[in-house]
């Protein structure tokens, strides 16, 4: 059976390159799929075709293509400076038809030196010139005759190449070979601006070490490449080195810095049991990690993988733009064609250029050479990579550009209450059984509780709940396990049973053959009869804010435990910030009225939605879309999976280390910080601005020469300049969200 390949394209300055080598390859015989992404620089292929007969047909189209995953998109060289003189220069010497270009530009100023010194022959010069033309010209006109072949399509390279024989026709051989040089030169200075923007992903991948040093035996040390390491191997991690692999601390303490995977802008301590991820720099410590993934499989590697594919997404704007071109090239031939005919058979206006005034051909000329598309279609790309990689950089992972255009022009921000607007570890404040021959369950000290004084059935009611709840991972089974642990009454009762969860209102299981519920005030006021005393009692707990679990064992009720979760610190400021884009702020919330009034009075959203099961989280986040048209809703990315999946936009809290999170959500908080939501959220509008920007200035500018052509106004010179002008441009404007702080 065929299995999909990846590999690596070199040569693409723009879109349109990528599309043309899609489409090239697509036409070969056993290929069921081609797919390039011009971000990543990547041919995924399904199907069966020879590697030889693959890299014919590619390098026919005047690509490069490497048999291994994972290289450069693009010629590089190993002393390449960012950005400097030298890594630009060194650029255009790795490739070809630059080095060809180079040569005939190199031709061309020898050649005007020599006719400014010496009396030449004009013959001779006009040969010379001709010459230099044609060494530039020639791997362009190879790459424009082959997609009309095989693509049976028009691109820039034919377009140029149309242009240049025909100055060259009409006696303009200076200006023919100057066009083509400049033009070559432009196209690399493209894609060598592409490249840059490529650039910002491949600091992604260089993260990762290649090697770590395994520890056997607790002292036998090796250095390892990071492939070989197994689940359960144990590595040294040394001061100041990166961490290789995901893991646990198993040995030492430091302070390490997770801004690479996380965003965040402080070293975070780590300690024996503490999770630590590839990619991050240790501090000053020596930490040895026991590894949990393989390298494959490690948290840097799979925001990687969902970088470059959120890359390959392409946004609404990019898919109006592809098919505008798609049309638009074959469109200026014909309409220089007219240009070019129309005039002189029916108005006999002249064919060639006059002493006077351009020529209707020479016009025509001008109209191909300012009609390359280029600028266009790489508006929306550079700028999309750009955004989505700034974004991963502060520990916001965007999953593709339909996405971030949508975070852009949301209107109304949904969020979940546990765990999103509060820290998500919830303590147990209370309890009180209806057997209770004491006291309340009190705080003793901040982080600690204990009873005042001891009551034993409150002591087994809690030890009943913490053996349900010792299969569940939501936030408030936590700290009801956690109080049992306090109290050592953990061990009580074997783990429950046939657990199950009651969607939004409880979780009931078999504890020593009995059915125990722990359970929402809603859910035993319909199912579990209790007294009024009790009712006042945890209406008395919710009223301060508290979340009441009432515990039942078979037809007897015990009474009910008093949970509190406290906002985050930064909640109410985010929320303000939100409120200042003019975004309208809602919490959504299982819980009951009094303990969501409290949280929202706090942190100061517009709206509160309480005591609402999944299924009517997703309906009030379709109300809100019907309201404001473009909703996004932040949650954990495991309960709140419907409500993510029914917004225009899904956000995930803790994307780091959580695999769901990853995969659920359009967009994930690596580092459970709500507080880059304001930035993701100017991000996405700064991105969309400058799509439109992009989009105005090509569009604007090639019309505008167009018309200037078709007047006479414009020389091939002055339309060379105008197209590569734009496109570096829109590309450097397109850069500018990786400089956006």
């Amino acid at each position: 059976m065929p299995q999909q390949k990846t590999y690596t394209i070199g040569g693409m300055d723009c879109a349109n390159c990528a599309r043309e080598v899609e489409t090239g390859v697509s036409k070969l015989a056993g290929v069921r799929l081609a797919r390039v992404d011009f971000a990543t620089g990547k041919l995924v292929l399904d199907g069966d075709v020879p590697y030889e007969t693959l890299k014919a047909r590619v390098e026919a189209l005047g690509k490069t293509i490497e048999d291994e995953p994972g290289q450069k998109a693009a010629p590089v060289v190993p002393n390449r400076t960012r950005g400097g003189v030298i890594g630009f220069w060194d650029y255009l010497w790795a490739r070809d038809e630059t080095r060809l270009a180079l040569a005939g530009g190199g031709l061309i100023l020898l050649t005007l030196v020599l006719s400014l010194l010496f009396a030449l022959p004009e013959w001779l010069v006009s040969a010379a010139y001709t010459v230099a033309m044609a060494l530039a010209v020639y791997p362009i006109a190879r790459n424009g005759v082959n997609t009309l072949l095989i693509n049976r399509e028009f691109n820039i390279n034919l377009l140029m190449t149309i242009a240049a024989v025909g100055a060259v026709l009409i006696g303009e051989h200076l200006e023919a070979a100057t066009v083509i040089f400049l033009f070559a030169v432009g196209e690399a200075l493209e894609g060598y601006t592409a490249d840059r923007a490529r650039d910002s992903l491949r600091q992604l991948v260089a993260l990762v070490p290649a090697t770590a040093i395994r520890v056997t035996h607790g002292v036998m040390e090796e250095t390892v490449p990071v492939d070989e390491l197994a689940v359960g191997d144990m590595i040294l991690v040394k001061p100041g080195e990166r961490v290789a692999m995901d893991g646990t601390v198993s040995a030492g303490e430091s302070a390490v810095n997770q801004s690479p995977i996380t965003g965040e802008s402080m070293p975070v301590y780590k300690a024996v049991g503490d999770e630590v991820f590839a990619g991050t720099v240790n501090g000053d410590g020596t930490l040895h990690v026991t590894v949990t993934r393989l390298a494959a499989d490690n948290t840097l590697s799979r925001i990687i993988q969902l970088v470059e594919e959120a890359q390959s997404v392409r946004a609404p704007s990019q898919r109006m733009v592809d098919r505008f071109a798609h049309y638009y090239t074959p469109a200026v031939v014909v309409i220089a064609v007219l240009v070019a005919l129309v005039p002189p058979l029916l108005f006999g206006a002249p064919f060639y250029d006059t002493a006077n005034a351009h020529g209707w051909f020479y016009r025509a000329l001008a109209l191909l050479v300012i009609s390359c598309p280029c600028a266009l279609v790489i508006s929306t790309p550079v700028t999309i990579i750009s955004a989505i990689t700034a974004a991963a950089r502060r520990g916001v992972l965007v999953k593709g550009g339909a996405h971030l255009e949508s975070l852009g022009r949301v209107r109304a921000f949904a969020f979940d209450k546990t765990g999103t607007l509060t820290q998500g570890s919830p303590e147990v404040m209370m309890l009180r059984s209806v057997s209770c021959v004491t006291d309340h369950f009190t705080p003793n000290a901040p982080g600690s509780h204990e009873y005042v004084p001891t009551c034993e059935p409150c002591d087994d009611m809690l030890a009943l709940a913490a053996a349900v709840e010792s299969r569940s991972t939501h936030p408030l089974a936590q700290a009801i396990l956690m109080a049992a642990r306090e109290r050592g009454l953990s061990e009580r009762y074997a783990p429950a049973e046939g657990v199950q969860t009651i969607a939004g209102r409880g979780v009931q299981g078999q504890v020593d053959g009995k059915t125990v519920t722990v359970g929402s005030h809603t859910l035993f006021d319909l199912e579990h009869p209790h007294s009024a005393e009790l009712c006042a009692l945890i209406d008395a707990a919710e009223a301060q804010g508290q979340t009441a679990a009432m515990i039942s064992d078979g037809d007897k009720v015990h009474g009910f435990l008093a949970i509190a979760d406290k906002a985050r610190d930064d909640s109410a400021a985010v929320i303000h910030k939100m409120q200042a884009l003019g975004l309208h702020t809602v919490m959504l919330t299982g819980d009951n009225a009094a303990v969501a009034g409290v949280i929202s009075a706090e942190v100061g959203v517009d709206d509160v939605r309480a005591g609402l099961l999944p299924a009517e989280k997703v309906d009030a986040v379709r109300g809100l879309l019907a309201q404001y048209g473009a909703v996004a809703m932040v949650g954990d990315g495991i309960n709140d999976t419907p409500a993510l999946a029914a917004a225009t936009v899904g956000i995930a809290m803790g994307g780091a280390g959580s695999a769901q999170a990853l995969e659920t959500a359009d967009i994930a908080l690596m580092a459970d910080d709500l507080a880059q939501l304001p930035y993701a959220v100017r991000l996405a509008r700064f991105a969309r601005s400058l799509i439109r920007q992009n989009i105005t200035l090509s569009f604007g500018m090639k019309l505008g020469f167009m018309l200037l052509a078709i007047a006479g106004g414009a020389s091939l010179w002055m339309a060379v300049f105008a197209d590569v002008g734009m496109s570096l441009i829109v590309t450097l404007n397109g850069m500018r969200p990786l400089r956006m702080r």
